[in-house]
């Protein structure tokens, strides 16, 4: 008799549990995207979301009075495989998931690395009304290949934060992202972190503070930081090579 072949089951995206303290009513989403690979049809490792975790903790906490819930996306797999474009496709799903749970509430797309991209990509979503890249990895300009989308970008509040020193997601790629996205989207500005690497851990405290500001900002109307209004007013390059200075944050509160 011959042997039944099984297949393996489907895996799904899903939302990770709200991180930090659970608002008693949700007025607001951060969705978190953490990094992947270029290519990779295996299952991501749950030690990915370490960083984006962190900052979501961070932004929960801050965002709590006034009724936001922090998740990470858990992806399918863990590359983005080309044309595929497997993580942009899960934030979209996340963003209808949102949509599904909450009703209608803003969302913040907050992406750290090939999340990063995922959530410049999946922008156009409705729900979403702003986005925060960190370090986002970009792929290298090719003459033969479609430049890297923007006109999703527009109506959006857009944010890119990227250390001069990262070895890993070239910083001069964001940049030129971000030159091109200002030209459809006067609300998009650029963050440069001095001397810090890919994991921004030099300034931590200042990237997490600039994160709450902005994303406080762009879902609440609260009134973004001087050098964060600058950014968004100034036009390219400036606004777009916008140094995050040493302390940001210290005088906010």
């Amino acid at each position: 008799m011959a042997q039944q072949a099984t297949s393996c089951p489907v895996r799904t995206a899903r939302l990770g549990r709200v991180i930090g303290p659970r608002p008693s009513t949700v007025s607001a989403v951060a969705l978190l995207l953490p990094g992947g690979h270029e290519t990779s049809g295996r299952k991501p490792s749950p030690l990915t979301g370490g960083a984006i975790r962190s900052l979501g903790r961070t932004l929960g906490r801050a965002g709590q009075g006034d009724g936001l819930a922090a998740h990470v996306v858990r992806y399918r797999v863990a590359g983005w495989n080309g044309a595929e474009a497997e993580l942009a496709r899960d934030a979209e799903w996340a963003a209808d998931e949102v949509v599904r749970r909450y009703g209608d509430v803003p969302v913040c797309l907050v992406g750290v690395d090939m999340g990063g991209r995922a959530a410049l990509w999946a922008a156009a979503h409705s729900a979403v009304n702003s986005v925060l890249a960190l370090a986002p990895w970009l792929p290298e300009d090719d003459v033969a290949a479609p430049a890297e989308p923007v006109k999703q970008l527009a109506g959006r509040q857009v944010m890119i934060v990227h250390g001069t020193n990262d070895e890993r997601t070239d910083p001069e790629l964001s940049f030129r992202l971000a030159e091109r996205a200002k030209k459809a989207n006067r609300d998009v500005c650029r963050f440069e972190v001095h001397s810090d690497g890919h994991r921004l851990s030099q300034h931590h405290a200042e990237v997490h503070a600039l994160a709450v500001n902005f994303v406080q900002g762009a879902l609440f109307g609260q009134r973004y930081a001087r050098p964060v209004e600058d950014a968004l007013a100034a036009p390219p390059p400036l606004g777009l090579r916008m140094p995050l200075a040493s302390g940001f944050g210290r005088t906010l509160g």
